[in-house]
């Protein structure tokens, strides 16, 4: 059995009474694994039918499975692809609960690694926009290069603090997830560190801190928005009496009821300090009572009616807003031109909806519905399209993961089955095969490798050889 703080087994014994042994037994169980198919690059039935796992559905997530652990499904081409999101299944219910649509604007106000702002983006069509917030740096780098693998193209990543964010969006968003810092007991079984770091004092810490957060999402929400917020802990403090809390000072919020919902329970009234009925109405995963780790879940709705209009940013050239075109300018827009007609199909077309920005040499095109992003720290604004090249624009590798087989003026199909597609993934040079699947105008320049028809980046062809561009910093070392 893991070794728990001894506090911590105390106080759950205290809250839990009879049902403590089975909650403590949990712990000597393997824990599930879980995935989340990607709607932005597969249906799930397809995906079904073609994927070498052994799945079985997660009763909370419409796209969520478990797998076995011999799966091993981080390991097969198809996760560099971004066909799917490995994410622990009891944190795919946030997303549920917020029920992004597409066309929306949507914060997700804590979002690395990236499983729930993925989870969101797959919903949202590619429609709208998404903002997705790390407060740490490392973590929102890491939540920028899982928005790029699964192929995203309306997602602004930033690196602020939840109290500067609300001064830039008052009253913008639609809907808001707040998957807010905590004890992370929910996680014992399977993070050390998590055991390590508890103390009563920390869950006290985390509260404050939940609740500054919380605050300052509910001044970003537009009237009638959603919100959930939600823990990876057991902690009342940090659930129910965290709410309680935030109700208490926000009178235009309420409980919502989002009826029931299988594997998930009831959150538990007698825990809040007040004992608020419509606490009832908020949730919890049990590991005793469900495959799943520990996770508080409350939706919250904001009292008003929802307002129709929208933000937008009207579509701009490579100038950057520029009214005049400089020498270079124009330049810019023939090679940047000259790139496009290259790689991707007529039915693309020019024209996309959004505004192209450079950071540097990178060429972004920042989502329609996004306003000025001046003043803030943005790590990723939009889709990477390019970056700019002496004489010339190169694709980004975003780029192609964005796109399917037939967005592509030409694309190469690696069989998963075949020695090709590791290969590929670890930056060697391909050969290409009549007998593959592909669709190859004879020219020379830029092409899309895709891998059982999932898009997993460029190469450059010349001849009958393709030079691997997959970029060096993901490169498989082995």
């Amino acid at each position: 059995m893991l070794e728990l703080p001894e506090a911590f087994k105390e106080k759950m014994k205290g809250l839990l009474g009879k049902e403590y042994q089975a909650f403590l037994e949990s712990y000597q169980q393997e824990r599930v694994q879980g995935l989340r198919v990607n709607p932005l690059k597969t249906d799930i039935e397809s995906f079904l039918e073609e994927a070498p796992f052994h799945l079985k559905p997660i009763p909370w997530s419409k796209e969520g499975f478990y797998y076995e652990i011999e799966d091993r499904p981080g390991r097969h081409p198809w996760h560099e692809a971004g066909a799917y999101y490995i994410q622990e299944p009891s944190a795919m219910a946030a997303a549920e609960l917020l029920d992004p649509q597409p066309g929306e604007r949507i914060l997700d106000l804590c979002a690395a690694p990236g499983g729930k702002s993925t989870h969101i983006a797959g919903r949202m069509r590619g429609e709208g926009l998404l903002v997705s917030n790390e407060i740490h740096p490392a973590r929102a780098k890491i939540l920028s290069q899982n928005i790029e693998r699964m192929g995203i193209v309306n997602a602004v990543v930033t690196n602020e603090d939840s109290a500067r964010l609300a001064q830039h969006f008052p009253e913008f968003f639609h809907r808001i997830g707040v998957d807010a810092p905590c004890s992370g007991e929910g996680m014992f079984r399977k993070d050390e560190a998590a055991r390590g770091q508890w103390s009563p004092d920390h869950v006290k810490l985390c509260a404050a801190r939940q609740l500054e957060i919380l605050s300052n999402a509910a001044v970003m929400l537009k009237k009638g928005g959603r919100l959930v917020y939600s823990t990876c802990t057991f902690s009342p403090e940090e659930n129910e009496q965290v709410v309680e809390a935030f109700l208490d000072s926000h009178e235009d919020f309420y409980i919502e009821d989002a009826g029931k919902i299988p594997g998930l329970s009831q959150g538990r009234p007698e825990w809040s300090k007040s004992k608020r009925e419509e606490l009832k109405y908020t949730y919890r995963i049990w590991p005793q009572l469900t495959e799943g780790e520990g996770h508080y879940l409350a939706v919250l709705r904001k009292k008003g009616e929802i307002s129709e209009e929208t933000v937008s940013v009207s579509a701009q050239s490579v100038r950057d807003g520029k009214k005049k075109p400089s020498p270079r300018d124009r330049e810019d827009e023939k090679q940047f031109k000259e790139m496009w007609d290259q790689v991707l199909a007529d039915s693309v077309g020019w024209n996309l909806k959004g505004k192209w920005i450079f950071f540097g040499e990178q060429l972004y095109l920042l989502p329609s519905q996004m306003p000025d992003i001046h003043g803030l720290k943005v790590m990723r604004p939009g889709l990477h399209v390019a970056t700019r090249k002496k004489n010339r624009f190169e694709p980004s590798h975003a780029l192609a993961l964005s796109l399917k087989p037939e967005q592509a003026r030409q694309w190469y199909d690696l069989d998963s089955q075949s020695q090709w597609p590791i290969r590929y993934l670890k930056g060697e040079t391909l050969t290409l095969d009549k007998e593959a699947s592909s669709h190859l105008t004879g020219a020379n320049g830029w092409i899309l490798i895709t891998v059982d028809g999932f898009s997993a980046g460029f190469g450059k062809r010349s001849s009958n050889m393709i030079k691997n561009h997959y970029p060096k910093g993901l490169r498989l070392m082995c």
